[in-house]
C-alpha cells in the first residue's frame, strides 16, 4: 500500500512539473534595473522576462534570447560599452529563440556623468578653508 501511495505522489509531482514546463510564453518584456546605461568598463545587465499563458512572469537568460544592439557588445545578457563609445542611446532588441515571432525592442539612454562626477565627497563639498558653523551654547 505504501508503494502505491508513493507511486501516486511521484506521478502527481512529475505531472505538475510537466504542466509548469508546458506553459506557453505569450510575450516578452524588458524590466531594466536602471534608467540609463554606463560606459567605460561596466557590464550593464539587460533583464528580459517572459509573460506566461497563466499570467505569471519568468526570467529569461541568454540561452532563451538572441540580443542585438545599435552599439556595444553583448556577453550573455550583459551589454558592454568601451570608454570611446559616444552615442546618447542604444536600441536593444531581444528575440525569443524558441519563437522568433516574439521579440521586443527598447531605446536605452547612456549615462552622461562619469561615476566619479556623480557624487561629491565631504571634502569637495566643504572645500579647503570652509568651516562648519559654530554651535550655539546652551544657557544654563
Amino acid at each position: 500500500m505504501m508503494r502505491f501511495i508513493a507511486a501516486i505522489c511521484m506521478l502527481i509531482l512529475f505531472s505538475s512539473g510537466a504542466f509548469a514546463q508546458k506553459q506557453k510564453i505569450d510575450s516578452i518584456e524588458f524590466h531594466l534595473y536602471t534608467d540609463s546605461l554606463k560606459k567605460g568598463g561596466v557590464y550593464n545587465y539587460i533583464n528580459v522576462d517572459a509573460k506566461l499563458s497563466n499570467g505569471r512572469w519568468m526570467p529569461l537568460s541568454a540561452q532563451d534570447l538572441h540580443f542585438t544592439s545599435s552599439g556595444g557588445k553583448f556577453d550573455g545578457c550583459n551589454l558592454y560599452f568601451d570608454s570611446a563609445f559616444n552615442a546618447d542611446s542604444v536600441v536593444v532588441k531581444a528575440v525569443l529563440k524558441a519563437d522568433t515571432g516574439l521579440q521586443r525592442s527598447i531605446t536605452i539612454y547612456i549615462k552622461k556623468l562619469a561615476e566619479t562626477e556623480a557624487l561629491k565627497t565631504m571634502e569637495d563639498v566643504m572645500g579647503p578653508g570652509t568651516r562648519q558653523p559654530a554651535r550655539k551654547k546652551k544657557r544654563s
